[in-house]
């Protein structure tokens, strides 16, 4: 199932994989992986990604709300609020007790690690 909505085009420094979750870079202009629970998760790159080498140019689409095709990290169930791993892929979030943490949105299927699976984007952040 796949209704991408807002889509915008940013720059990357580095390469990022189809269907990732991504977090701003040195700007708001530029896209990176999350590194921290606490990054602001954007949204999700598309199908359609640069390969090596990159130019200052190189750019990625990223679907930004409504629903779209992620990567999963690990089991997923339909429901499940989810986060980004540190490759950018969609997991539970299940944040530590008083520990907020960014989520991208719910899951709209069930996945295993490696599955490519539909999501609502919805950012928000909770608290364990």
């Amino acid at each position: 199932m796949n209704n991408p909505g807002l889509t915008k085009n940013f720059k990357i420094a580095a390469l990022v994989p189809p269907y990732r979750i991504v977090t701003f870079g040195v700007d708001a202009f530029h896209v990176v992986l999350p590194a921290l629970a606490t990054d602001p998760l954007i949204g999700v790159t598309d199908a359609v990604v640069p390969v090596a080498p990159l130019v200052a140019s190189s750019a990625v689409d990223v679907v930004m709300d409504k629903i779209t095709q992620v990567e999963f990290g690990g089991v997923v169930t339909a429901g499940d609020l989810l986060t980004a791993d540190a490759t950018g892929r969609a997991i539970k979030a299940l944040p530590a007790v008083g520990a907020n943490m960014r989520i991208i949105g719910m899951a709209v299927e069930s996945g295993v690690l490696g599955d490519i699976g539909s999501l609502i984007i919805n950012q928000s952040q909770i608290q364990g």
